[in-house]
């Protein structure tokens, strides 16, 4: 039975998912549940993923929801074919790794969809853009990043020198933030410029936009 991915295009966390797919040449189906409809709120979706939110997959029968535990499965699952070492199997390189993905979820993830919030699906639904809060989301995200500078000057990614599923998560949101005209925040550092050229040059996340949208 192929994977079957619940999910929205548009969506970051299903995004993510269909990225690893490509990156490990996993057979999937995307089936798109809408979000603008409200799809993900009712009972034939919430019976398998009771938060209502996207993706979540059905791997044969197994039912697994939260994007960052679906591609840890997938990684750990098809560990010898596609991309080698994006969930490395040495307990220290995997810890590396698994830093990595923590960054992402703690210190880019929060300010990221906050900034892409504020200038984008806030006046999509006709609200206004908070401009205070948008300030204090991207003072905190110049902080990270001055961080992630220092990181990536010592080494290639983030969890080493071999990229990693930690680098794959931060395509998603930060291609949104280029997309709302914050490129600025990766190409004003050159150790995160190339950094993010690296991530985002991939194969694998050219096929995600191109068959991820609207």
């Amino acid at each position: 039975m192929v994977l079957k991915i619940y999910g929205f295009p548009f969506s970051t966390a299903t995004r993510l998912v269909v990225f690893v797919c490509k990156e490990k040449q996993i057979p999937y189906e995307l089936i798109t549940i809408d979000l603008f409809k409200g799809e993900h709120k009712q009972p034939a979706y919430t019976k398998f993923h009771p938060f209502g939110q996207v993706p979540y997959i059905d791997d044969d029968g197994f039912i697994l929801f939260e994007s960052r535990p679906i591609v840890r499965y997938l990684l750990k699952k098809h560990a010898s074919q596609g991309t080698q070492g994006l969930l490395p199997t040495d307990p220290q390189a995997e810890a590396r790794a698994e830093q990595a993905l923590s960054i992402e979820a703690s210190s880019f993830d929060p300010n990221v969809s906050g900034i892409v919030a504020e200038l984008y699906f806030k006046p999509q639904r006709g609200l206004s853009t908070d401009e205070a809060n948008l300030a204090r989301l991207k003072e905190t995200l110049n902080e990270k990043l001055d961080a992630y500078e220092v990181i990536l000057g010592k080494q290639k990614f983030l969890g080493g020198d071999s990229i990693t599923v930690g680098d794959l998560a931060h395509a998603p949101y930060g291609t949104l933030l280029e997309t709302v005209g914050q490129g600025e925040f990766f190409t004003s550092r050159p150790n995160v410029a190339r950094w993010w050229k690296e991530v985002t040059s991939r194969p694998a996340w050219e096929a995600v936009k191109a068959e991820c949208v609207l």
